[in-house]
């Protein structure tokens, strides 16, 4: 779970209507984000660095070792980055290793039901 300062409190309210899906998974995320989130959903996320102080890379190297089977990047694609190498790192790892990737709500809220319906499960066949 990662999200761009102006995306934070809609990754909150994402996390609060999905909770009872979330709970169920184990959770990792860039630190503010993840802070933010359990405040408000009380649930249990790892939390990595700061997106901008090494957290997306943290993430990114967790993908690479295919420990993540999907991610919820809410980003804010108007407001250019300093780490904007970082953020499409992101992608092209996701992409080199077949991982979800949502950038936006609807695909995120595509992606946590898919996930409910355990339409995911073929990613235990990449571990």
């Amino acid at each position: 779970l990662i999200a761009h300062d102006s995306k934070k409190k809609l990754m909150q309210n994402f996390c609060i209507a999905y909770r009872g899906i979330l709970v169920k998974n184990d959770l990792y995320a860039t630190g503010t984000t993840g802070r933010l989130i359990e405040e408000v959903t009380s649930l249990n996320i790892h939390k990595y660095l700061a997106g901008h102080l090494g957290g997306e890379q943290q993430m990114g190297a967790q993908i690479e070792n295919n420990q993540i089977d999907l991610v919820i990047f809410l980003r804010d694609p108007l407001s250019p980055k300093k780490h904007e190498p970082d953020v499409k790192n992101i992608f092209r790892l996701c992409d080199t290793h077949n991982i979800p990737l949502a950038t936006n709500l609807a695909t995120a809220e595509l992606l946590i039901k898919s996930l409910d319906r355990g339409d995911l499960e073929w990613r235990e066949m990449y571990k």
